[in-house]
């Protein structure tokens, strides 16, 4: 048999990973390797594998695979997708050095930067990246780290990765970017001039909200040699039998989110027709302010929308109770619909003030599209927004 065949179709990419590399049994689908240490060959000769927090078969499976999506020289699988966010903070910054983050960036993230930056570990500063004055700090203001994260969360902003890239390698400063909103089945930032990747692979990656998971890809094979060996420090690197629940979950990446995709297009443009809805956040409506930069990093607009109801806060409780397809849960990318109130629930660790400068409105409820059949999912949401005009 022939194994001479590669390829760099992400579907192949995403099935094939991990698969016959069992030698003791020919297993096709990689076993679960769940010892927490291994015997040294010898005095002083210890095999590939020592102890599973430096390195353990399941997970050097998956990090392979997922440095393979992203085009990354190298990953490393964390125990969720803050630790990934932390140990890429702890790997490149110091006391002193400054981080530019999205006004809007996930809750999670605005959380950890702040508390960490006010206990002096590094500097941060918020700003708008599509607010050209504010994006002029990537240059006088010569940051050690800028974040990106596009399309944001919860607003679906869009920024311009190439751009961005640019102009902080002008500075010197390194470029992640968070692709958890689309996976690298719609957007390789990578390739667009971002240095690391990072993931919650608890979302689409893994795509049945049953692991909690992150991951940093670098471009940089030092890079990642270096993140892997803070990961083993720190210890915030991944179990066996998540990772082998996160490999499983990649094989089934690329169809489930086009699937999902084609079926949030179907639901925005509902809601978007509605008068009880005032605004919908979707970067796949040509209304979308970031519309067209979509359309040229990406390769798809994502299965996440948000939108703004036209409803008393009093009321919100009676439209959620009337959901029946539409989960009120955190979290987001599994194969069931889930509805989050962004104020109370992912963006409750941001204070009101913060919440209010990055756009976010107490009446902003974000979608994660799941896997049941579109029409079900609108006739859901009509249901329960006929039940509010009534």
């Amino acid at each position: 048999m022939s194994h001479s065949i590669q390829s760099e179709h992400l579907e192949t990419l995403s099935v094939r990973g991990g698969l016959n590399q069992d030698q003791q049994f020919g297993c096709v689908v990689p076993p679960i390797y769940l010892s927490s240490t291994y015997n040294f060959n010898d005095y002083n000769e210890p095999r590939a594998h020592d102890y599973s927090r430096r390195g353990n078969p399941s997970r050097d499976l998956v990090q392979d695979t997922l440095a393979q999506l992203e085009g990354g020289a190298g990953a490393v699988v964390t125990s969720s997708g803050m630790s990934a966010i932390h140990l890429v903070c702890t790997v490149l910054l110091k006391p002193g050095d400054l981080l530019i983050a999205p006004i809007d960036c996930y809750g999670g993230s605005y959380r950890l930067f702040d508390s960490v930056a006010k206990r002096g570990a590094f500097d941060v500063l918020f700003i708008d990246q599509n607010d050209p004055e504010q994006l002029n700090a990537i240059v006088t203001k010569k940051p050690k780290v800028v974040l990106v994260e596009t399309p944001s969360n919860p607003l679906l902003n869009i920024v311009d990765i190439q751009k961005i890239s640019q102009l902080a390698h002008q500075s010197g400063a390194i470029v992640v970017a968070d692709n958890t909103f689309l996976s690298p089945a719609l957007q390789q930032p990578l390739k667009l001039g971002a240095d690391i990747v990072v993931h919650s692979c608890t979302k689409y990656l893994n795509g049945h909200s049953d692991v909690v998971a992150g991951t940093v890809i670098c471009k940089d094979p030092a890079l990642a040699m270096e993140m892997a060996w803070w990961g083993n420090n720190i210890g915030v690197t991944g179990g066996a039998f998540d990772s082998y629940l996160l490999l499983r979950g990649i094989r089934t990446l690329v169809p489930r989110i086009k699937q999902q995709e084609q079926s949030a297009m179907h639901i925005a443009t509902f809601l978007a027709a509605h008068p009880l809805i005032e605004t919908v956040y979707y970067p796949g409506l040509v209304t979308h302010k970031g519309h067209e930069l979509a359309k040229a990093q990406q390769t798809g607009f994502g299965a996440m929308l948000s939108f703004e109801l036209k409803l008393e806060e009093s009321r919100f409780s009676e439209f959620l109770n009337h959901l029946s397809f539409f989960t009120l849960a955190e979290s987001l990318g599994g194969v069931e619909s889930l509805i989050s109130h962004t104020a109370t629930m992912t963006h409750a660790g941001m204070s009101e003030e913060a919440r209010r400068a990055a756009g976010i409105k107490s009446n902003l409820f974000r979608l994660s599209v799941g896997l049941e059949a579109y029409e079900d999912l609108i006739l859901d949401l009509q249901a329960a927004l006929d039940a509010m005009a009534d």
